[in-house]
């Protein structure tokens, strides 16, 4: 691997400083991807009190498809 320096002057001291991030950079592990979240409890599931509720056909089922004038 080449660094070169295309600006400026650095001094040895800044120089070894950069250097010395680059090379704890390159060695560092790469980080690890978060673990995916636990499927939650039904009971919690937000979705769950959204869910259209469609009227099943039955002997009452007049009584739920009544609109109001």
């Amino acid at each position: 691997m080449t660094i070169k320096v295309v600006r400026g002057n650095p001094s040895p001291e800044e120089l070894a400083a950069a250097l010395a991030v680059v090379k704890a950079r390159a060695a560092a592990p790469a980080p690890e991807e978060p673990a995916p979240e636990p499927a939650g409890d039904a009971w919690s599931d937000p979705s769950r009190i959204a869910r259209p509720r469609v009227p099943h056909p039955g002997p009452t089922a007049w009584t739920r498809t009544y609109w109001p004038g």
